[in-house]
């Protein structure tokens, strides 16, 4: 059962009680669920009849606004369209604009090429990017996606998700190896994960691209759960492996002012 019931409005506030604001408080309420809300618990936590909550839900389904958990009727996750809205608000011109110019501060402490992710499915989506000036560079544009367990910001991200989310999602993703260094046996990455989510770093030893390291530190909410990775990186012929480890004070520094974009 989620703990974050929705929150009615007093008498007071009946003009705001509409069908459209009551559907859009339970998009919220499954947003922050932390896994598939089943619709007896619904029905408690936001104090709503089954049959109201029933017919909204199934709009909501039509709408591709949430899906049912395959193998359970009446449990409910957020669907395709609210996740393909949520990562366009992401990349919104007001917040990109105060994000990309964090990251031009990022490069120009650093030299190096830097980037904003945020885990979509089982890939990185690279919210922003920002190159250093040298000739040898990675064609990764906003809207780009890599596998997430070979790089330092996918790593991360799944590290520091709750481990039984966290479990689910490597079950479901395809292990590829993209150079020697790619962890591709399940158990070897888990292990790496669990370090990663005791250091709070994390590191891309040539894992997705030979020749090419990165470092990656967490944007964290006020809650302490993580929304996004910074990350920075270099060809190790320029900036070895650890060299990049003495950037995370300033990756962490400028984590702290993404954080306040979201």
């Amino acid at each position: 059962m989620n703990d974050a019931a929705i929150q009615h409005d007093s008498p007071s506030d009946n003009k705001a009680d509409t069908p459209t604001l009551r559907a859009f408080a339970l998009l919220e309420y499954l947003v922050a669920a932390d896994a598939p809300v089943s619709l007896a618990d619904m029905a408690h936590d936001i104090q709503m009849p089954k049959a109201s909550l029933h017919r909204m839900l199934g709009s909501l389904e039509a709408g591709g606004l949430v899906i049912r958990e395959p193998g359970q009727k009446n449990a409910y996750v957020i669907g395709p369209r609210l996740a393909q809205l949520s990562l366009g608000v992401m990349m919104q011109a007001g917040a990109r604009r105060m994000r990309h110019a964090i990251l031009g501060r990022l490069v120009a402490d650093l030299g190096e090429t830097c980037n904003l992710t945020m885990l979509h499915e089982t890939e990185v989506l690279y919210l922003d990017r920002m190159e250093a000036p040298w000739p040898l560079r990675l064609d990764l544009k906003p809207g780009s996606h890599v596998p997430a367990h070979s790089s330092a910001s996918g790593k991360l991200l799944l590290a520091m998700m709750p481990r039984e989310q966290r479990a689910a999602l490597l079950r479901a993703m395809k292990l590829q190896r993209f150079t020697p260094n790619t962890l591709t046996d399940p158990e070897l990455l888990e292990s790496e994960l669990d370090r990663i989510a005791h250091k709070g770093i994390a590191v891309d030893n040539e894992e997705f691209v030979l020749g090419i390291a990165c470092v990656a530190a967490p944007v964290l909410k006020e809650d302490g759960a993580c929304i996004a990775a910074v990350a920075v990186h270099a060809p190790v012929s320029r900036t070895s492996l650890s060299k990049a480890m003495e950037f995370v004070p300033r990756l962490q520094e400028a984590a702290k002012e993404l954080a306040r974009t979201f």
